[in-house]
């Protein structure tokens, strides 16, 4: 079984002309984010460490140059999760299309430790929709160690469909595709941490966790900063291991002077002064808008004190005398006093 899962990816040194971008206008990795959220949301859901999992991509392509954009799920047919239920990708497909005009389907994404042949079966019944429909993979590895958090490698490998002719028959397979990706931190290791099975069963659980990890990374890169001041100042500077840069010193005198000093008595001075004012700001701006209603509550009483006034002066005399024989006016006096 290990051999016939090797054999559909072509070895490393068979190269792909193919230039693959994981990229939004915005700047931020849709694609890759979907898929995290959609591995997780299914993790809870089945509550199995490793669902199946199935997608569609959208991006543009011009030659050999792709952007993958966009994403969204796909569904198979009832009972059978290797056949894909072409009703509901077309109709989604077109649904985007309305949006996005200028998004096609260019491939199919999933969740899996390695391709096999399964992975050839499946990307069969996409060439309909694309000629050479792309399969972006997010491997899960729930052993990898806590270290690999920091790594700048995304756990997702692309690869391009192709055909391999060996002992005079052609059979189709697999060449890994290399793509760039413009991300955050903070985004690799919420996908790195998704992809290695999280720690929790809630979405609490998964976002103190991934703040967690953050944290650390953080704390452990301060640590190294520090060492390594410590160290130019400590002399150790002359060994080569540790040069001393100072690029990287200035660099560093920047950070530490933008930084607030909290202990500083002029500091808190400064800072409740600032935050008297806002509080004032804002008290004035409730007051200005308080005058403003109330200056138009005293313009309409005016106008209505006004009619009420002219009514009087005009009908009073004729409306006692109809009150008087008629008996219908005879609280008239008592809403004028």
């Amino acid at each position: 079984m290990d051999t016939d899962e090797q054999s559909v990816i072509l070895p490393s040194s068979t190269t792909s002309g193919l230039s693959l971008s994981l990229l939004t206008p915005l700047r931020h990795p849709l694609p890759i984010l979907n898929i995290s959220e959609h591995l997780t949301r299914l993790k809870l859901q089945t509550r199995s460490g490793s669902p199946f999992l199935l997608g569609a991509l959208l991006g543009t392509q011009n030659g050999r140059q792709v952007e993958i954009v966009n994403s969204f799920e796909l569904a198979t047919e009832a009972g059978h999760h290797d056949i894909v239920d072409h009703g509901f990708l077309v109709q989604r497909r077109d649904q985007y299309k309305q949006v996005f005009p200028s998004l096609e389907f260019i491939g199919w994404y999933t969740v899996a430790s390695t391709v096999t042949s399964r992975h050839i079966a499946l990307h069969e019944q996409f060439t309909g929709y694309c000629s050479t429909p792309l399969l972006l993979v997010l491997q899960c590895s729930a052993g990898s160690s806590s270290s690999d958090i920091t790594g700048q490698a995304l756990p997702f490998k692309a690869y391009e469909p192709s055909v391999e002719i060996r002992d005079k028959r052609t059979r189709s397979v697999f060449i890994e595709v290399p793509y760039k990706v413009e991300t955050g931190e903070a985004e690799r290791i919420a996908v790195d941490w998704t992809a290695r099975g999280g720690g929790g069963r809630t979405s609490l659980d998964s976002h103190l966790q991934t703040q967690r990890a953050a944290v650390k990374m953080l704390h452990e890169r301060i640590l190294v900063l520090v060492q390594y001041v410590s160290n130019v100042i400590s002399g150790k500077y002359l060994s080569s291991q540790v040069p001393k840069d100072h690029t990287t010193l200035r660099s560093l005198f920047a950070l530490i002077a933008s930084l607030p000093a909290s202990e500083s008595n002029s500091f808190r001075e400064e800072f409740n002064t600032e935050y008297e004012d806002v509080q004032l700001t804002a008290f004035l701006s409730v007051l200005t808008k308080s005058t403003s209603v109330l200056n138009d509550l005293i313009d309409k009483h005016l106008v209505m004190s006004g009619g009420i006034r002219e009514d009087r002066s005009l009908m009073s005399g004729p409306r006692r005398r109809m009150g008087r024989q008629g008996g219908f006016a005879g609280d008239w006096p008592s809403m004028h006093s």
